[in-house]
């Protein structure tokens, strides 16, 4: 595919049942003041429907905000989808509630990064910045 053209694409998805996306939309809005394309799905989609919109939109990432407690298997599902729909280059990459224990788990399984209560919106853009869009 080469280095992606243009602005990074970020999916920013609540999946689940979870209702609270004011950190999904700060993030987005970080995201999208540091010039990148974010395309935010809104609440309750399902793993499909994020993995669907994010090869739909030619997306370089998935941002995954989970604060239900059903991060580990909403990532799972997540990355399952993008290995069957061939998408494994969109990095998928998260924050909300995620217990310590569950991040190296969490990584094992393919996420690319966590991001804890505590994290700055500096710190996810130029972690995108950074880990987004420039594989090769």
């Amino acid at each position: 595919m080469g280095v992606a053209a243009g602005p990074i694409r970020v999916v920013v998805a609540k999946p689940g049942l979870d209702g609270h996306d004011r950190g999904a939309k700060v993030i987005a809005r970080a995201l999208r003041d540091a010039g990148m394309e974010v395309i935010y799905t809104g609440l309750h989609q399902t793993p499909e429907q994020i993995v669907g919109t994010a090869i739909q939109e030619d997306a370089d990432a998935i941002g995954l905000s989970i604060l239900s407690g059903a991060h580990n298997t909403l990532f799972a599902a997540v990355l399952e989808l993008l290995k069957e729909r061939d998408a494994e280059d969109i990095k998928v990459f998260g924050g909300g509630i995620i217990p310590e224990a569950d991040i190296a788990p969490l990584k094992e399984m393919g996420v690319a990064e966590i991001f804890t209560p505590g994290a700055t919106t500096t710190s996810v853009v130029d972690w995108v910045r950074v880990n987004v869009g420039q594989s090769v």
